[in-house]
């Protein structure tokens, strides 16, 4: 009797031993608000560090548009595709690196070779030189590479006479906010989950870079008025829409965003968001946005534009919550901030010489940047791709709208004009104040609270990160091995 009893108690012991602590939820539905690349990552990443919690949680993604990407979109300008929102990458932004490998996605480079001009409104105060040629053999011909690292290393030293050596303090400055941010890639084993902002950027060594201005760690950093003025000024512009004057950590991340090496994806870079979601065995629910997160004690009730209601152990909020409106239940306190907004035009025709004080046969650069001055009407002007003499696609970026008027000056020929504003990134200042990761000290998240401190595609990919190693540390008590 007791040899029959044997296997029926090992067997019963061994049923105990595989069941989880009588606090682990059996079942859980995590819901993300926000089909952009930080709710993405944040589906991706649990997914990922807990495969065995796939069959027993549910995840569901909730996007208020119709198409996955949020900031990140692409526009359709003759028949090409675009980059509308967040458009470089850089190569150090190692998630977006994997992202492309595991998603078999297909990075493209810049154009190199392409030329630069920096207009006060009246005159170009630095241009670089371009080589080309209306004859087609001629251009193909100035385009070998030993040609274009010839006029490469021309500009470098028209760079260097103008800038001197300020130009390898500000690489300096880049690369040790680089080294420091790279800190976020390194082994979980040793890489502490954070559970605020500030603690996250203390441990890497960045937190001093929010309480200061750009312009003030750059002169701590021996760089010239003249290339602050000037060339940094333009990359913040372009980057960022705003000034010098914008807290330190930004300004870097802004520089480093104007360096060698910068990449996108093939097709448009929303295709990141829309692979991770795809792998990601999540409940896509798209043109539904959330009104209402309610706290009920052991769960959350989001109530959704399409009047459902959906019960969620877990809530992320992967979208800005400065300009949209989601009722808390009880409230939630954030510190107030502005989205700066950027207005892209995107023109299909020829830009008019004579409205930049050259003759009307003088060949404009690829890239007009403007100095910070609010009687300029436009940021930048860039080519985006030349389809014949007569004709190319460009891409203006502007504080305000673009009126028509105003667009029929700058061109001589104005074929078709998309025009997009874009809830950027956050208006920075110095010292920043970050709102919180656990917006209820429980399990309500927030991906965009590191967004204060910089907002590219890569730190909302590094924050979703975070976030799902606290709710898979805080909620489901599981560690993330190595």
């Amino acid at each position: 009797m007791h040899m029959l009893l044997l296997p029926l108690l090992l067997t019963f012991l061994n049923l105990s031993q595989a069941q989880p602590p009588s606090d682990a939820p059996l079942s859980s539905t995590v819901c993300i608000i926000g089909a952009g690349i930080g709710g993405s990552s944040v589906a991706h990443f649990i997914r990922k560090y807990s495969p065995d919690l796939t069959p027993t949680t549910k995840i569901r993604v909730f996007e208020r548009n119709t198409i996955v990407g949020g900031r990140i979109a692409t526009v359709n300008v003759a028949g090409e595709t675009f980059e509308a929102g967040a458009s470089i990458l850089h190569p150090k932004n190692l998630h977006a690196v994997n992202y492309t490998k595991l998603l078999n996605l297909k990075a493209r480079e810049p154009s190199s070779g392409f030329s630069l001009a920096i207009w006060d409104g009246n005159k170009f105060v630095f241009k670089t030189i371009e080589i080309s040629s209306n004859l087609p053999l001629f251009d193909k011909l100035l385009k070998l590479p030993f040609i274009e690292n010839l006029v490469s290393l021309v500009n470098s030293g028209l760079m260097f006479v103008r800038y001197g050596f300020s130009l390898f303090k500000m690489q300096n400055f880049v690369q040790s906010a680089v080294g420091s941010f790279s800190k976020y890639y390194e082994d979980t084993g040793s890489r502490p989950i954070f559970e605020t902002v500030d603690e996250m950027l203390k441990w890497a060594g960045l937190f001093n870079l929010t309480t200061r201005t750009l312009q003030d760690e750059l002169v701590d950093a021996g760089l010239s008025p003249l290339l602050i003025n000037e060339l940094v000024t333009v990359i913040t512009r372009i980057n960022y829409g705003q000034s010098v004057y914008m807290s330190g950590l930004g300004g870097a991340v802004s520089l480093a965003g104007s360096g060698g090496g910068l990449w996108s994806i093939e097709g448009g870079n929303r295709q990141m968001a829309v692979g991770l979601i795809d792998r990601s065995d999540v409940a896509l629910h798209l043109n539904e946005g959330i009104k209402s997160v309610a706290d009920l004690g052991d769960h959350y009730e989001l109530n959704s534009t399409k009047g459902n209601n959906y019960i969620c152990e877990v809530a992320v909020v992967a979208t800005p919550l400065d300009e949209i409106n989601i009722q808390f239940i009880p409230p939630i306190s954030i510190p107030e901030r502005k989205l700066q907004h950027t207005h892209a035009t995107f023109v299909r025709g020829l830009l008019n010489p004579v409205y930049f004080g050259l003759k009307a046969t003088a060949k404009i650069p690829d890239l007009v940047a403007t100095l910070e001055d609010p009687e300029l009407p436009f940021t930048s002007i860039s080519v985006l791709k030349k389809h014949n003499e007569e004709e190319s696609t460009y891409k203006i970026f502007s504080r305000k709208p673009m009126a028509d008027t105003l667009l029929n000056s700058i061109f001589s020929v104005r074929k078709e004009t998309i025009r997009i504003d874009w809830a950027a990134y956050p208006q920075y200042h110095a010292p920043e104040i970050f709102a919180p990761f656990i917006l209820d000290g429980r399990n309500l998240y927030y991906v965009n609270a590191f967004e204060n401190a910089a907002s590219t595609m890569e730190t909302s990919a590094v924050s979703a990160e975070n976030i799902a190693r606290l709710i898979l540390s805080r909620y489901f008590g599981k560690e993330v091995n190595p």
